[in-house]
């Protein structure tokens, strides 16, 4: 944990410049927060379920493949669907081959878009941790480059650009809300705003993983189940986005099943949003309570991704 770390703003900045042809500048949508019962607040959502292949993790499958050699073999990933997705259309849209081993929970409509971008497929175990075996084992083998989806500068520098182009659409933001698996995600966002704003992480109570690893102090082995199982279900949180949580994120959330669900269901009902479990749960953080915004606060919710069958009404 005494390593510097690499995920900087100047870092963010330049990858910003690389992937910025090739990714979509997705909207903000501000509310009142009486909308959704929140009295005396602004809400300002981040759509980042609008990004390519319906989630922020195009932005890190991007930064990896335009920065880092692809071999002839392609590249390989392991992924509860969303990253597996990115990589698959980043690989299509640069003419690269790739391999994408993926968990039996995944849903089918993330299955439906890694096929569709034309990637090999391969359903591996019954947890992302096991697909992660999968994937390292096909890497060694073939020679394939791995993309990780949460470790690694060009996979956090990628969402570090989330932060960026959020700030520039609302720099007088208060607090942003982010949903938390492996971590590449608020890892990136945190390195990016660096304390400037309350950065707020939220978990599955099912999936604690930077919960759990902010108690120990280290990364540590934490439940994997939950509704959103398929994309914030790793088995640790990630190794290099640790020392950036421990200096940089204000706390950690836990929300339910329930909640996410709820979540869910008012994103639809009051905004047509249709996000995935994963994608509310951040929002679940403050319908639920369990966040508590100071009045007049104007609290960053980032609806990370989209890739759902469709929404329990």
């Amino acid at each position: 944990m005494s390593k510097p770390i690499e995920v900087t703003p100047e870092r963010i900045q330049a990858a910003e410049r690389v992937i910025r042809p090739h990714i979509r500048r997705t909207p903000i949508l501000e509310v009142e927060g009486a909308e959704f019962g929140v009295d005396s607040i602004k809400i300002v959502f981040k759509l980042e379920l609008f990004q390519h292949s319906g989630s922020f993790k195009a932005r890190g499958a991007f930064s990896n493949m335009l920065t880092r050699r692809v071999p002839p073999a392609g590249v390989v990933a392991a992924s509860g669907g969303n990253h597996g997705a990115a990589v698959a259309f980043a690989a299509m849209r640069l003419g690269k081959p790739a391999k994408i081993f993926v968990p039996s929970v995944a849903s089918t409509t993330k299955l439906d878009r890694i096929r569709g971008y034309g990637a090999d497929l391969v359903i591996a175990g019954d947890r992302y941790a096991e697909s992660l075996e999968a994937s390292e084992a096909w890497a060694a083998q073939s020679g394939a480059l791995p993309i990780h989806a949460y470790e690694g500068t060009e996979t956090l520098v990628g969402p570090g650009t989330l932060g960026m182009e959020l700030e520039e659409q609302d720099p007088k933001l208060d607090s942003v809300l982010v949903a938390v698996g492996g971590g590449g995600l608020i890892g990136g966002v945190a390195a990016w705003y660096q304390n400037r704003v309350r950065v707020i992480a939220v978990e599955p109570e099912q999936a604690p993983t930077l919960h759990l690893a902010l108690q120990a102090g280290r990364p540590v082995d934490a439940p994997a189940g939950g509704i959103a199982a398929d994309s914030l279900a790793p088995r640790q949180v990630g190794q290099q986005m640790f020392p950036i949580a421990q200096k940089f994120v204000q706390s950690s959330l836990l929300v339910s099943d329930e909640e996410i669900l709820e979540a869910q269901r008012r994103l639809w009902d009051t905004v047509r949003i249709v996000a995935e479990p994963g994608g509310a749960a951040a929002f679940a953080g403050l319908l639920s309570g369990k966040y508590k915004p100071s009045p007049g606060e104007r609290v960053g919710v980032i609806v990370c991704g989209g890739n759902t069958e469709k929404v329990a009404l």
